[in-house]
């Protein structure tokens, strides 16, 4: 969150260069350019004024992103910082003009969002860029697309950084709340502190062994361990290609109502769904491959049997003098896995974008060298599936978008149905 301290840091630093980080310089290497595309739906028509006026006075104080990106040295090593820059919002914020009668607005904004990435961000200037599109969709009356760099900051801390920018619908003064993960209670006796002991031995002995298979695993991801070729892995270069964005926005009461009931968490729940929806997809697109072959037997798996298709979450865990080097070696091992999921708690409540509510936020990314993307987004009652695809792979990614809803509603069904929880209207 962005509060009075960070804003002094930023104006006693005006003039100071600050290097990249490591996670920086890994999402600007070769062939990693990575960005993040949040989608913000918003329930009124945007006001262009209000927001620059609110900008002013929060995002463009932010030392990063008031800062652009100088490259020092020569072709053979290259030193990149971050300078403060003044910033001139004409510069960052697009308001094309647009046809209020636009046939298929829906399509239309997904196309649009889809054109932008074909043009990366001018170094020149602060890594960031608002789109404002005053055209009503089926799920808002106006969409703000937010482009940003992901050398800039991880997507929790960008996410967290927007919604600074937001306030309480019903309290306009106060920062959106977000859900603190509460600690564990420190009851102790003397037996439960006996097995506590062996039990704490034999979880250290189990982390020792999981660290060293996920090594041994991703050594061979990296040298030659591929996911096999599916209906959505995506061909080497995939990473280059314009990507598709759709989203979804599904019950996080549901999801909740799953959780507690099966005793897990949210992230539990949402990889449930996901690997169910994918299962469901995967069935289809594999069937209609059969017809097209002429093998008309039906069965209730298409899906062929052993198949390896894995998913990914990259964390940045220290510091590396040779990230370069790393850049590489995650590109390869991430280029021979299929897909990536991720997920950002958000506000749980209902929020406003400089007095502008918001339906939805739907953020995701491209760049990865992997064809789908699926991120959860959290916002009061409602969390939004978003999907970052290749169209040549995935051509209808509203129908994956249909398969993790579908398998929400048959898990929660099921839940209901065996009695572990009672419905809830």
């Amino acid at each position: 969150m962005m509060t009075g301290d960070h804003v002094k840091a930023s104006r006693s630093s005006h003039h100071d260069e600050v290097p990249l980080s490591p996670a920086a310089r890994f999402f600007q290497a070769p062939r990693f350019n990575v960005y993040i595309i949040a989608i913000v739906g918003c329930k009124t028509r945007i006001n262009t004024d209000v927001v620059n006026a609110g900008l002013e006075k929060t995002l463009v104080k932010h030392p990063r992103f008031s800062s652009k990106m100088v490259v020092d040295g020569n072709k053979y090593c290259k030193n990149k910082k971050w300078t403060q820059t003044k910033v001139n919002l004409e510069d960052h914020i697009i308001v094309p003009e647009l046809d209020p009668n636009i046939e298929f607005p829906d399509r239309f904004v997904e196309d649009y969002v889809s054109n932008v990435t074909r043009t990366p961000l001018d170094l020149s200037k602060p890594l960031w860029e608002l789109h404002l599109l005053n055209i009503k969709t089926s799920d808002a009356e106006a969409v703000g697309v937010f482009r940003i760099h992901h050398s800039m900051g991880d997507g929790a801390s960008l996410i967290s950084l927007l919604l600074a920018c937001t306030r309480k619908t019903s309290d306009p003064e106060a920062l959106p709340s977000v859900p603190v993960k509460k600690g564990a209670g420190s009851t102790f006796n003397s037996a439960a502190g006996f097995w506590w002991f062996f039990s704490a031995i034999w979880l250290f002995l189990r982390l020792i062994w999981n660290t060293m298979v996920d090594v041994l695993l991703f050594v061979a991801t990296t040298l030659f361990l591929k996911d096999m070729k599916t209906p959505i892995k995506g061909a080497p270069g995939v990473e280059l290609n314009v990507k598709k964005f759709v989203h979804r926005t599904v019950s996080f009461d549901d999801i909740k109502l799953v959780k507690n009931a099966m005793n897990m968490t949210v992230n539990d729940v949402v990889t449930g769904i996901t690997q169910a929806g994918l299962s469901r997809y995967l069935n289809r697109r594999y069937s209609e491959e059969k017809k097209l072959d002429g093998q008309v037997k039906q069965s209730n798996s298409n899906i062929p049997k052993g198949i390896r298709l894995r998913t990914v979450i990259l964390v940045n865990l220290r510091k590396s003098a040779g990230i370069q080097v790393a850049a590489a070696i995650i590109r390869r091992a991430l280029s021979n896995i299929t897909m990536a999921i991720s997920g950002v708690v958000g506000a749980q409540e209902e929020i406003s974008f400089y007095g502008h509510p918001i339906d939805y936020l739907a953020p995701t990314i491209y760049g990865f060298p992997m064809s789908l993307v699926v991120h959860y987004q959290s916002y009061a009652n409602k969390m939004t599936i978003s999907l970052s695809v290749d169209p040549s792979v995935i051509p209808d990614p509203h129908e994956l978008c249909n398969d993790i809803e579908e398998s929400l509603k048959l898990i929660r069904h099921a839940v209901v149905n065996k009695g572990f929880v009672k419905d809830v209207v």
